[in-house]
């Protein structure tokens, strides 16, 4: 009977060590699984960040040139040490502005590898698409009419001379409030306001053109760039104008306007005591704000996180 019950006591310490070895294994296993998890989770999610900011920078130089767009990309991944896990650059600029980034890397685990599993690959990829803008601020206080059509990089002349243009094209606007100093104020630094598609805006009257004259002149001399190198983003010569329709009316003058889009027009040629019009191009460009797909495109876009 005593040699049963020290059998028994054998078979019961066997079976102890098996499930301690099994529950030792499986405690391991979980124990990898949180650290190699939490890994890989911290990895790429900071893959995406990084394919995040790539495109949303990217995108910024979509209305430049492919080689632009590659070269920001690159500098972000750089910036962030993951140039050498991109994978691809997608940039599509023909009937829409988009650029797409995959980014791939091989992550060494830790735990995992007491199971054979050495490294895991994690893919992301993130979308920017430009879309035009609806929504803004800098804006200065010069109108063009939405059925005048844009044609980018053909010289245009904007009339200051005396309120709206004879010809209806261009309009001087308060955005403001009325008054020559508010009007300089506004064409030399922008409109520190939020303007946006719908607005009703009041038209600006009287003489300004030597208002006009200093800013115009303020901002050439402001851009430290050659003239005609629209690239730069910190050049003061390139301006955020509005598109409108007319609104009121009266007496043969047009009172006030509608808000129905964004221009950007590149100011070429300084104004002197004989002009009455500022020389200048409209160009494709991304801003700040927000955008509609549903509104027409006027060349001034704002950039959307798609992916």
């Amino acid at each position: 009977m005593l040699l049963k019950k020290l059998n028994l006591f054998k078979e019961e310490d066997g079976s102890a060590l098996v499930l301690f070895t099994l529950f030792f294994v499986i405690i391991i296993g979980i124990a990898g699984l949180v650290i190699d998890g939490g890994l890989l989770f911290t990895t790429k999610s900071h893959l995406k960040k990084t394919a995040n900011a790539a495109v949303l920078s990217g995108a910024q130089e979509l209305t430049n040139s492919d080689n632009s767009v590659n070269e920001v990309v690159l500098e972000i991944l750089k910036a962030h040490e993951e140039e050498n896990n991109l994978k691809e650059i997608y940039i599509e600029t023909n009937n829409e502005y988009k650029v797409r980034v995959v980014l791939e890397k091989e992550v060494p685990l830790k735990f995992l590898t007491l199971f054979k599993i050495n490294s895991m690959t994690i893919t992301v990829s993130s979308s920017a698409e430009l879309v035009p803008m609806s929504r803004g601020q800098g804006a200065v206080p010069l109108g063009i009419d939405k059925n005048i059509p844009l044609e980018y990089l053909k010289e245009y002349k904007l009339k200051v001379d005396s309120g709206d243009s004879e010809y209806g094209n261009f309009g001087i606007l308060a955005l403001s409030g009325v008054g020559a100093n508010l009007y300089e104020q506004d064409l030399t630094y922008g409109y520190e306001g939020e303007i946006e598609v719908g607005d009703i805006i009041n038209t600006q009257t009287g003489n300004i053109s030597g208002k006009t004259r200093d800013a115009v002149n303020f901002r050439i001399n402001s851009c430290p760039h050659p003239i005609d190198d629209i690239n730069h983003r910190d050049c003061s010569r390139v301006i955020l104008i509005l598109v409108y329709e007319p609104y009121m009316v009266q007496s043969n003058q047009l009172k006030e306007v509608k808000i129905t889009g964004f221009a950007y027009f590149y100011i070429k040629s300084p104004m002197d005591h004989n002009d009455s019009s500022i020389t200048g191009y409209f160009i494709r460009r991304a801003g700040s704000g927000f955008g509609d797909k549903n509104i027409a495109d006027n060349g001034a876009y704002t950039i959307r996180l798609i992916e």
